[in-house]
């Protein structure tokens, strides 16, 4: 037999396949129903469909996938005494003078390298991490990560120093901006490659299981970072091995510069989780105590032994995706209109004002705040530089 004549045979059987693959499939159920095959009027003159075996099951399955949603959803807001709502109102209001003056110094050229705020944001780390325990649940983010230090309790004058590139920074200056690390408070950074954390977090939370310590890991990641593959690798191991770990997507609409709409095909993030069986939950990330309701409810179901959740939380960034980003990709307007009408620090200003707080209080704590800001940029300013034979440690874990 010619090699044409077997290529041509070839095609035919594979053809042959192919055109009983498709016939089979004709009479699969979709949606419930079963699709006949032409000519076949059995079930045309009965009138009758046939029930999907597994449709209760998914029907099962897609309430489970919903459940954290309505769980939030029957109560948007947690119950906060006026001690913690003052807690919260005190470190977003740090976080936000923190950055105003991280970027001062940047102007002044203190601060090199890239530097990512966190303005506009601060409600999502105060309101997630204040549900964790302190030192012993992992957290873990991207390149935007001074908020998220300083929500969990971490010194600002070693943040601070870190950022300038000092010895007695937490990374003892060799991080930057982006690569602050601490395993005393269980933070594992700051990372500079989009989407690196959230592997690295389904491992952190892998630790915890295996070390039967009860503990759960966060892993944030932005939009953009939404879009990469290893994030979906994660997702997947996560679903298998059951991960302790809330994954939390912060949805600032803008990635480095591209709106949501632009970069990509499904823009409800908290949905990306549901191919690997992931609840989701879509929370207003710009009140804090809507975002701490939906942290109560994620981190008792993953708690309970239930698996990862996917939390997409929305909220803005006032200023450019870094210092170096003139954010010419939207309106003034549009920014000034999130300052004016939907600020988590002023929310939560109203909201203690409502609750009997006086202005006196509240300026005195805005003059504590500064002064814990201006301490720690003169710690940092008056701290030395790293010394030259540093750039030889840390490198391995130990001698080989």
């Amino acid at each position: 037999m010619t090699l044409r004549r077997l290529r041509f045979v070839s095609i035919k059987s594979i053809n042959q396949i192919r055109m009983r693959r498709i016939a089979s499939a004709a009479q699969r159920p979709i949606g419930g129903t079963v699709v006949p095959n032409p000519g076949d009027t059995t079930l045309a003159k009965s009138g009758l469909t046939r029930k999907a075996p597994a449709k209760v099951a998914a029907e099962q399955e897609t309430f489970a996938l919903r459940s954290l949603q309505e769980a939030h959803e029957a109560q948007p807001r947690y119950s906060a005494s006026d001690e913690e709502l003052l807690h919260f109102y005190e470190q977003m209001l740090l976080i936000r003078r923190f950055e105003e003056k991280a970027g001062q110094l940047y102007g002044l050229g203190l601060i090199g390298g890239f530097c990512h705020l966190y303005i506009g944001q601060e409600a999502v780390a105060v309101g997630l991490q204040s549900a964790l325990k302190a030192g012993h649940d992992s957290v873990i983010t991207g390149y935007r990560d001074h908020g998220h230090m300083l929500a969990y309790g971490i010194d600002p004058k070693v943040i601070m120093a870190e950022l300038t590139g000092r010895a007695a920074g937490i990374s003892k200056g060799k991080g930057g901006s982006m690569h602050m690390f601490s395993t005393e408070h269980k933070f594992y950074g700051g990372h500079g490659i989009v989407g690196a954390q959230v592997p690295l977090g389904a491992g952190l939370a892998f630790g915890h299981q295996y070390r039967e310590d009860g503990g759960l890991c966060m892993a944030y990641f932005g939009d953009g970072a939404a879009n990469q593959g290893q994030v979906y690798e994660a997702f997947n191991m996560a679903a298998l091995w059951n991960l302790p770990v809330i994954f939390v997507v912060e949805n600032n609409g803008y990635a480095m510069g591209t709106a949501v709409t632009r970069g990509s095909a499904e823009t409800h993030f908290h949905r990306r989780g549901t191919a690997f069986r992931i609840p989701g939950m879509s929370v207003n990330g710009m009140d804090v105590l809507e975002v701490r309701s939906a942290a109560e409810v994620a981190v008792a179901h993953v708690r309970a032994g239930k698996g990862p959740v996917l939390m997409e939380l929305q909220t803005y960034r006032y200023r450019g995706h870094s210092m170096s980003d003139p954010a010419k990709y939207r309106t003034r307007e549009e920014v000034q209109e999130m300052r004016e009408n939907r600020d988590p620090i002023d929310g939560a200003k109203a909201e203690l004002l409502k609750r009997g707080v006086t202005e006196d209080r509240l300026k005195e704590i805005e003059k504590q705040i500064r002064s814990i800001v201006n301490e720690a940029a003169d710690f940092a300013e008056n701290s030395p530089e790293p010394e030259l034979s540093e750039l030889y440690t840390d490198i391995l874990v130990e001698s080989y």
